[in-house]
């Protein structure tokens, strides 16, 4: 069946990246339906699409196994981005390896149980681990730091296991660091960019964690939605691509960035100790990507944290009530 009149499955539809790729399969004409336990997802992040029909929200659990089989029937394709962040991993390393890791088991044992055809697991850039060489392609050494990075290289492994084992059509799709609209800032699950906006709308300094000169490869989530996208209606079965900007960018320089777009160069980041296991260096190669999915991203880091602090200040007038929520050493438990 041609995209855009599929019935097709997000697990961890209702989360940050997820929601943005519901927006999109919807957009195109997909009905698409979501399975998110709500441990990190939002229904309000689904709130625009459950009056129309065109989205089913099931709120389930990848661990369970029995109830994914049967919410897949009819579905041609799942994609599976439903996980626990590299932050919550430092701090209870068994929960993520039971959602990131046995949760990829069951939803592939549930695909072919479903008979689903096509199966896209969304990894991340932390299955690399540092980078030994740059721009990181695709046969880059594998070798993660964390617990987080070790778990979704494990769902990675399933993925191509379960290619060869019972012919599933499986592509991994793996995504670089995608900010924009509906990014966390709360708790574990703050990202750096949402977080420093927080504070830096609030009057707060930014802070930074280690020197700041270790880089990543910012990409805006329309740009990762659609590179996700192409990687599912492509030939790469049995195969990997990264989804990133293809550009290299220091933490300081994203804080800079931020600084100016907020209008406050009057604050200075704070620096305090190195985040345990922090990757040094990230920068995706995506020749790949460009030549056999046609892939160009659209978005630099200069628009995308306007775009970002633009749709920041609109969704969220009260800054007093949202820096309350935001956790300044978010690799480690709150206090009970």
């Amino acid at each position: 069946m041609a995209a855009g009149r599929r019935r097709v499955a997000v697990t961890g539809g209702a989360g940050f990246i997820g929601s943005h790729l519901v927006d999109a399969l919807v957009a195109r004409g997909d009905r698409v339906v979501v399975i998110d336990n709500l441990s990190v997802g939002r229904r309000e992040n689904l709130a625009h699409h459950l009056p129309s029909g065109r989205v089913e929200l099931h709120v389930a659990d990848v661990l369970d196994g029995d109830r994914l089989t049967p919410l897949f029937d009819g579905v041609a394709t799942v994609f599976h981005l439903a996980t626990q962040c590299v932050r919550v991993s430092l701090f209870d390393p068994e929960l993520v390896h039971k959602v990131n890791t046995e949760g990829t088991l069951r939803v592939l044992t549930a695909a072919v149980a479903a008979r689903i055809r096509r199966f896209v697991y969304v990894s991340s850039s932390e299955a690399f681990g540092s980078a030994k060489t740059v721009p990181m392609s695709e046969d880059h050494p594998r070798d993660p730091t964390t617990i987080y990075g070790a778990s979704k290289l494990a769902g990675e492994h399933y993925t191509m296991a379960f290619h060869r084992t019972y012919g599933l059509e499986t592509i991994i799709a793996r995504p670089f660091n995608t900010y924009g609209p509906r990014a966390h800032f709360e708790g574990a699950y703050g990202e750096l960019i949402p977080k420093s906006v927080v504070r830096i709308l609030s009057g707060r300094p930014p802070l930074v964690f280690g020197d700041g000169e270790q880089t990543r490869d910012f990409t805006y989530v329309e740009d990762t939605v659609r590179g996700i996208l192409l990687a599912g209606d492509s030939d790469l079965v049995g195969e990997s691509v990264n989804i990133a900007r293809g550009e290299e960018v220091t933490v300081n320089r994203v804080v800079d960035l931020i600084l100016r777009e907020c209008g406050r160069v009057d604050l200075r980041a704070e620096h305090g100790p190195d985040r345990p296991a922090d990757v040094r260096r990230h920068y995706g190669d995506i020749s790949r990507a460009r030549r056999e999915l046609g892939f160009a991203p659209l978005v630099d880091i200069t628009d995308g944290i306007r775009r970002y602090v633009n749709w920041f200040r609109d969704a969220y007038p009260d800054i007093g009530a949202v820096a309350a929520q935001e956790q300044p050493v978010n690799w480690q438990p709150i206090p009970k």
